[in-house]
Formats: C-alpha cells, structure tokens, sequence
C-alpha cells in the first residue's frame, strides 16, 4: 500500500468547457481509519456528465463541490485498512469517493459488490451501478412506460440511453435512439436491438424521427435537451411521458440557453414533462439491482464500459471526452498501479 495518497481538487469553476486551469492536484499521505471508518485503495473512477453541474455554485439536488474539495465521483475499490465492523480489509466496494487514489469512509452510502470475470467491476459502476438505476426508475416509474409504446431517448450510446432504449426494448416497445455518428448508431441497432437510429450529426433529425416514429411518441427520455428536446415534442402523442434526466447539450454553456420554443405541446397532447434524481428511489435500489442483475445474467441486457487507464491526474482530459462525444457506453477512468 502506497503511503501517498494523489487527489484532483476542484481550483476554480469553470466557464465553458473545464480546463487545466480547473484542477488543483495534490499528494498527502494516505489517511489512518478511525474508529467506524476503513479506507478504500480505489481502483475505478466513474465519469458523469452530472460532474459539471456539481462544479458550479449554486441550488441545486446536491450541494456544489466547494474551491479546494477533492472532486465527487463515484468510484470503486478495495478495502485496505478498517476501524469499521461492517467492513473488513479485502471487501471491495463502491461509493462517493471522490478524485482520489485512496478514499476514508464510515459507510453511509457505501455498497460491497462482488466483481466476477463475467461482471467486472466497471459493470458495478454502469448497469449494475447508479447508470442502471437512473435509466431503471425514470424509464419505469417517472416515464411510466406501458408495453408496446413508442419509445425515444437521446444521448442513445451514452451510458443512460442505451441502458434505456434496451429496457423499453424488454417492454415489447419500438424503440428509436438518436447518437452521434454512424458507428453509435450501428451499435445501439446492430447489438442493443433497438429498431432505428438517428444520427444527428448527419440526419435531418426532425424529418428522421417522423419517419421513424410516424405515429408519434409515447416517452421521451430526454439526456441532452437543446434543440433536440425542441424536435421532440413536435412529436409526442397524447398522454405522452417526457423525461427529463439531463441536458449535456446545455452543460457548458456560457449564456443561459433558451427553454424549449414547443412546449405547448404538452398543452395539446395533454401530455406531462418532468425531471427526476435517481437518489429520490435510494429506498429502492435493491429492487431495480435485483431486475438488472437478472436480466444481465441472462444475456437479454448488456453493460458496455468504455474504460480509460490512467492515473488520477489523467481525470480532466478524460472527463472531456463525455463532452466532445467521445464515449460510446459508460466511461470509466481505471487507475493504473
């Protein structure tokens, strides 16, 4: 076990896109456990595009990461050193720990997995992880999807969207997800099964989804907002479902972006817009792991991680990829030893 203990802290918020400049990084020796505490060696960092929202001040679902914090993450690894009963050294977990090579925590919030050859510890930070329950519950409970209706998500090889479109798919719904470029919307048709893909980039969106769609939209499961949530309600149907789980189009942005120009929509379709966080159904993360675990143990659903190696220092230039597209599946930064 290592004795020094490197971090990335949050230097200053950013404005646009986050720099260099953003990030402090800093070394301070691996902290002891107290009594009720254990340190966790993390070997697994996962990367959001939530992260730019925490940067910057101001209400919202989570307090700010505040100057001088080490960043949020979700993370994972091993139990090295334990003051706690309910921990022991070799447990391997996951939880909020942070930009960090070693992380001390009591427990609150902190989940023991079983990593397998099968379902490495990558998967536990994607399908099997808060990836999965945040598509489980806004796919299920805040879209409240009915079997064979007509499904949309955005962001559709992201890690959210293509977990998504394949539990409408195990729904007995159509399904059409829109990406970026012809080798995402390959794989979300080719290998996820859904029934069409939209590529915004190349494609006509508004004039793809009417084909694609021709008698409308009964959910809408919204992770970029901008101008394609705009083209979407063009479409929706009466009684339809929009869900709101993210705006990555609008999250480095240097103005306030306008709301959306269609909304009357919702008016004449006498449908229903509405945002949810996953942490409002933390009382119910056993129930959707249970349904995941199933459903990935029997091959009807797939977790694709796009896994970085590198060191914590690596985390800015990584975190840009969700920004620029990069990512196809859940992007994880796997620390190197």
């Amino acid at each position: 076990m290592s004795s020094e203990n490197h971090q990335v802290r949050l230097a200053e918020r950013p404005v646009g896109l986050p720099g260099p400049e953003v990030w402090q990084h800093t070394t301070e020796a691996v902290p002891e456990p107290g009594e009720g505490r254990f340190v966790v060696r993390i070997s697994h960092i996962s990367l959001d595009p939530a992260m730019r929202g925490w940067m910057n001040a101001g209400r919202s679902y989570v307090p700010p990461v505040e100057i001088g914090e080490v960043m949020r993450a979700l993370a994972a690894g091993e139990v090295v050193a334990s003051a706690h009963q309910d921990f022991a050294v070799g447990d391997v977990v996951s939880g909020t720990f942070g930009v960090q090579d070693y992380a001390e925590s009591d427990g609150r919030g902190v989940q023991k997995i079983t990593p397998t050859a099968d379902v490495p510890i990558e998967t536990y930070l994607a399908v099997l992880g808060m990836t999965g329950m945040t598509a489980y519950f806004g796919l299920f409970d805040v879209g409240a999807l009915r079997e064979g209706e007509t499904v949309v998500v955005s962001g559709a090889a992201g890690a959210v969207g293509s977990v998504v479109g394949q539990l409408a798919k195990l729904k007995g719904c159509r399904v059409v997800g829109i990406a970026g470029g012809p080798e995402k919307c390959a794989w979300i048709t080719d290998e996820l099964g859904f029934d069409a893909a939209i590529d915004y980039r190349a494609e006509d969106v508004k004039k793809a989804l009417r084909a694609a769609a021709p008698d409308g939209v009964d959910v809408y499961f919204d992770n970029v907002g901008g101008e394609i949530l705009d083209i979407a309600l063009t479409r929706i149907r009466r009684g339809a479902r929009v869900v709101i789980c993210g705006s990555i189009s609008n999250y480095n942005a240097t103005e306030v972006p306008p709301g959306p120009k269609n909304y009357m929509s919702l008016l004449v379709n006498r449908a229903r817009m509405e945002g949810f966080v996953v942490f409002d159904f933390v009382d119910r993360y056993a129930e959707a792991g249970r349904a995941m675990a199933g459903w990935l143990a029997e091959g009807r659903l797939h977790s694709r991680e796009d896994v970085v190696d590198g060191s914590v220092d690596d985390f800015g230039d990584v975190l840009l990829r969700l920004f620029r597209g990069e990512n196809t599946g859940k992007l994880v930064l796997r620390l190197a030893r």
